[in-house]
């Protein structure tokens, strides 16, 4: 494994992915609005527009010599609410940035995957495969990650690996911004994003002809999985 594209490479799972891909001696490339750690190539990108999400992958690729071997869409946001209280901007904003722009950023990287035979992660939730109330847009995009993936796999079999990740709750900012009432409470146990990154390596380690198919990584006690 050596060049790594990661969307949202500045924080949460995908600072933990840069870091994990840093440390096993690759080298990450990102695309988020804001910038990685030092020393990290990136791209400056809005992934709601998602013609610009194939932009900057392909930008990517080129500054990484033309070649690719993994690609983690790990870039997501939630606001949540029910369907009437949240904006339809707001709405429409979180599946294109968890579904929309995933699919964009894979669509980019595909050539230059399959010259590598390379591998690709995408990052689904347990919210992708158990629905609860309040998050229509979040459960929207994450259970057509579920889909786009299996298909996905299905598609390019033998010519580049692909694994849906399913994480549970996780230490990071994604909770910072929202209403008391939607954030994890005090007694919360919450999976460490290193924990999780480790899992992605794994799945981008695989040699050509073996695929993870579908990894489920959260805390022992998650409570929203299974």
């Amino acid at each position: 494994m050596d060049a790594v594209i990661v969307t949202g490479g500045s924080s949460g799972l995908g600072a933990a992915v840069v870091d994990a891909v840093v440390e096993a001696g690759g080298r990450p490339y990102v695309i988020d609005r804001s910038p990685p750690r030092a020393g990290v190539e990136w791209i400056a990108c809005d992934l709601a527009d998602t013609r610009a999400a194939e932009q900057a992958t392909r930008d990517l690729i080129a500054r990484a010599g033309g070649s690719v071997d993994g690609v983690v869409t790990a870039a997501g946001m939630d606001v949540p609410g029910t369907l009437e209280e949240v904006p339809g901007e707001v709405w429409d904003r979180i599946v294109t940035v968890d579904l929309l722009a995933t699919a964009a950023v894979i669509r980019a990287a595909i050539p230059a995957l399959k010259q590598s035979h390379g591998a690709i992660v995408t990052v689904s939730s347990t919210l992708g495969i158990k629905a609860v109330s309040d998050a229509t847009a979040y459960c929207a995009a994450k259970f057509g990650v579920v889909g786009f993936t299996r298909a996905l796999a299905a598609e390019l079999a033998g010519q580049v690996g692909v694994t849906l990740l399913i994480p549970g709750g996780m230490r990071t900012r994604f909770f910072d911004d929202r209403d008391e009432r939607y954030r994890p409470g005090p007694d919360a146990i919450l999976n460490d994003p290193a924990n999780v990154a480790a899992a992605v390596l794994f799945a981008l380690g695989q040699p050509a002809g073996c695929a993870v198919r579908e990894l489920v990584v959260a805390a022992e006690t998650e409570s929203s999985y299974p």
